[in-house]
């Protein structure tokens, strides 16, 4: 492994970050298929077990308790069972959750996967997207306003649940600018929210498309040769005004643009795919922590790109510790 990268990975356990945005609930049901139902040319699922993990924002606040015991989240779930029990998750993984509000008008998203023979059969998603009322933005904002000095990062996780709206957007990015905070934002398309002078931004390429408003186009074999990209890149780099911008590729890898330099091409990591779910999750958690530790942009794209590699080889919403960020760096 290149001294640089060991550099790194070392300050991640002292890195105290912060994790804002929807929080929900997984939900896998496991299972065996056999059959198929007399009723519906649909399998028949004969269930064997359940998990539960954090999902969305709290997925990413997971992924970097991974990597460091200092992590908190600001969010908010409903008073509803599915709410109390992602709160029980995130504290017995240790995370901080005196950022979180509990809303009796809100319901906590739940995502049901149906997994048998290793393969999602259903995805089930219960949500009801309710923006934050008067009181909760005003008291997001001290929270934000309160936790963004204290951290050496922030990570923001946009699922368009209604947590995150334009004001409350820029009062993070205020407040991260005013301290020198590093900032990772995942933004999602259809809130369509600016992240002023954020530090970085990591949408896939069908999101880049969407908020650049430019139709979407076939890629090409090499993303460097794929002008169709490459100005929606540009474009988001002025429209976002972020020091840089990482597009996820799926099997293409990922694409680091920046200001007046010329475009990076990072080659996937992966090598099975068993399961794609959460891998932004882990990616923008180890871009976050690789940027707070000193990393320059292209080698903190390369850790995040190494560990969503190493994501998608693990079945269901799976982190990624620092030891196996060290194993699989070590044949470079």
């Amino acid at each position: 492994m290149p001294d640089r990268f060991a550099s790194i990975l070392a300050g991640f356990s002292g890195k105290r970050v912060l994790v804002i945005g929807d929080l929900m609930l997984d939900e896998f049901i496991w299972g065996t298929v056999s059959r198929i139902s007399p009723e519906a040319p649909v399998p028949v699922v004969k269930v064997t077990g359940e998990s539960h993990f954090p999902g969305g924002a709290a997925n990413v606040a997971r992924n970097v308790r991974e990597l460091t015991p200092h992590t908190a989240v600001i969010g908010r779930v409903g008073t509803d069972a599915s709410g109390c029990r992602l709160l029980e998750l995130l504290r017995d993984c240790g995370i901080d959750t005196a950022g979180v509000q509990q809303a009796s008008a809100a319901q906590t998203a739940v995502k049901t996967r149906v997994v048998a023979r290793n393969q999602q059969v259903v995805r089930v998603d219960r949500e009801r997207n309710t923006p934050l009322d008067a009181g909760q933005l005003e008291r997001a904002m001290e929270l934000v306003e309160h936790a963004i000095p204290r951290a050496d990062a922030v990570v923001v996780a946009d699922y368009g649940k209604g947590f995150l709206s334009q004001p409350l957007a820029d009062h993070i990015c205020s407040v991260a600018r005013r301290n020198g905070t590093i900032l990772a934002v995942d933004p999602h398309p259809h809130t369509l929210l600016a992240w002023p002078h954020a530090t970085a931004v990591k949408p896939n390429r069908a999101e880049a498309f969407l908020v650049a408003a430019m139709p979407a186009a076939d890629p090409a074999a090499s993303p460097l040769d794929d002008e169709n990209l490459l100005e929606v890149g540009a474009r988001l780099l002025r429209k976002w005004e972020c020091r840089f911008l990482l597009i996820t590729l799926g099997e293409l890898g990922m694409l680091l643009l920046e200001h007046d330099r010329p475009p990076y091409h990072i080659p996937t990591r992966a090598h099975d795919v068993f399961d794609v779910s959460g891998a932004g999750d882990t990616a923008i958690a180890v871009l976050a922590m690789a940027l707070a530790s000193g990393a320059k942009p292209h080698d903190a794209a390369e850790l995040a790109n190494c560990a969503a590699g190493i994501a998608v080889g693990k079945l269901g919403t799976a982190t990624v510790k620092v030891g196996e960020l060290q194993a699989a760096l070590g044949g470079l």
